[in-house]
């Protein structure tokens, strides 16, 4: 294990500077992607599909060591993951390495067995993108961001009990990007395309989570600045017509570009501001503020609380990805898996 500090400064309302503390927890050669961490402190990442390793998900060892996780349950392509209270780690299976169906996955970590194999094929499209989930295991429901090709994203809600899922939202403005560009220390994010043209990406939904009641799922477009949140309740009712469910989202706040989110047991939302290189937090009274500002933050991804009250995050440097730069990786590893201490305690694994 390696470890580092670093001190960073924010103004908060009381005009008193209020120091926190960066500390590196792991230095991975493999680009990492989601993470979350189990009631037992295990550490559990998902390997990012850009960087194309075979590794699809892996613990975190106490050397900083990165060791095959689930492998029985023959997953494809895996991005988000999240932990619940009973132990299983939930696994999001987008089937983006030539895979032909899309999974939602549990894996129950102390016995090593797959609980939970559900398939999402008839609630997703050609363009599907299945990248974050919420899971709120009280109510046996899973949440699934699905940013598609941006006009017809959408959130999948899943019962995990009936192995039941829907599609809503389908291109409502809380799940579309907007036509902003994410420009990362000077460079914009840039797709090379078959024709050797470049693409300047738009993202709808990325960021999801629940609170801490599983009252409100908390969401908004990647590319966009507008965090939104809408009652789970409304979700989980089949019988509520797209325009009837679309009147209950609301904006929540302003927010950056931003790839993962989670929420503490107070309700800030934390996020990694991406152009900024830094780690934000909308608090209670819906305003944005820079919690973690430092170079080392390049893309900061998911989050997931662990032990002692500690926020995990995963580092991945994604925007240097060959297919996120223009077709050429300008990568440079370690990627960091670091964690600092939040506002509020927050639910393992969230």
């Amino acid at each position: 294990m390696v470890c580092a500090c670093s001190h960073t400064y924010t103004q908060w309302e009381s005009g008193k500077d209020v120091a926190t503390t960066l500390e590196v927890v792991a230095q991975l050669d493999k680009g990492p992607g989601n993470i979350t961490v189990t009631p037992a402190g295990k550490i559990v990442v998902s390997l990012h599909q850009f960087y194309g390793h075979d590794l699809r998900i892996a613990s975190i060892d106490d050397n900083g060591q990165l060791i095959p996780f689930a492998t029985a349950a023959n997953v494809n392509s895996v991005l988000g993951l999240q932990a619940d209270a009973e132990g299983v780690v939930w696994l999001l299976d987008n089937a983006m390495r030539g895979g032909t169906t899309r999974r939602l996955v549990g894996w129950d970590a102390s016995e090593e067995r797959l609980v939970v194999d559900i398939d999402l094929t008839e609630v997703t499209t050609d363009q599907s993108f299945l990248n974050d989930l919420a899971v709120d295991p009280v109510r046996n429901t899973v949440y699934i961001a699905d940013p598609a090709s941006g006009a017809d994203a959408a959130i999948i809600v899943v019962d995990t009990v009936r192995s039941v899922a829907r599609r809503v939202l389908q291109g409502h403005k809380s799940v579309i990007p907007e036509d902003i560009e994410l420009v990362i220390d000077g460079s914009p994010v840039r797709i090379l395309a078959d024709d050797g043209s470049e693409i300047r990406p738009r993202t709808g939904i990325n960021p999801i989570a629940i609170d801490k009641g599983g009252e409100w799922l908390y969401y908004g477009p990647m590319h966009g600045r507008s965090m939104y949140r809408i009652r789970t309740a409304g979700l989980r009712n089949a019988e509520l017509a797209h325009d009837d469910l679309a009147v209950k989202a609301e904006r929540w706040s302003d927010k950056p570009i931003c790839d993962g989110i989670s929420i503490d047991n107070a309700g800030n939302v934390y996020l990694g501001d991406l152009a900024n290189n830094a780690i934000g937090v909308i608090g209670s009274d819906r305003k944005y503020r820079v919690l973690i500002s430092d170079p080392r933050l390049s893309w900061v991804d998911a989050f997931s609380f662990g032990d002692s009250g500690f926020l995990y995050a995963v580092v991945n440097q994604l925007h240097r990805s060959a297919v996120l730069n223009g077709g050429e990786s300008a990568t440079k590893p370690p990627y960091l898996i670091v964690k600092f201490r939040p506002q509020s305690g927050g639910a393992i694994g969230r």
